[in-house]
């Protein structure tokens, strides 16, 4: 697996500190992004229902969840988007919720395929 500087330019996995978080077992490394490709994407359909419904306390829950997926596999910025939200969600700040959603999605956007390309590289 390319572990460059020009392959941390613009992504959203801190692929370093990911590695050393698993100890560079790639093994490891594939079982964890293939379980987050698997979770993420029901865990963000529920979340944009729950923003929709306008259901702060589903945002916060949900928001709260995606925050511990993502700080775990080292995806730092969308994390402390998923943080940012919960803390709307939280304070009830309903007006705000669809905006820091966008915000969210934006940090998201495009991390399923950069997760493949991971998973893809570290296959034995």
């Amino acid at each position: 697996m390319q572990e460059s500087k020009d392959l941390q330019t613009g992504t959203s996995v801190n692929l370093t500190e990911l590695l050393a978080r698993v100890d560079n077992d790639r093994e490891l490394l594939r079982d964890l992004l293939s379980i987050f490709a698997d979770e993420f994407p029901r865990h963000l359909l529920v979340l944009q229902e729950a923003v929709v419904r306008e259901d702060a306390k589903e945002v916060a829950t949900v928001s709260h969840t995606l925050k511990g997926m993502l700080s775990n596999l080292a995806v730092t910025k969308a994390a402390a988007s998923a943080g940012q939200l919960e803390q709307q969600a939280r304070a009830g700040n309903q007006s705000s919720l669809r905006q820091a959603f966008a915000a969210f999605e934006h940090d998201v956007q495009g991390l399923l395929p950069e997760m493949e390309t991971y998973m893809a590289e570290a296959h034995p």
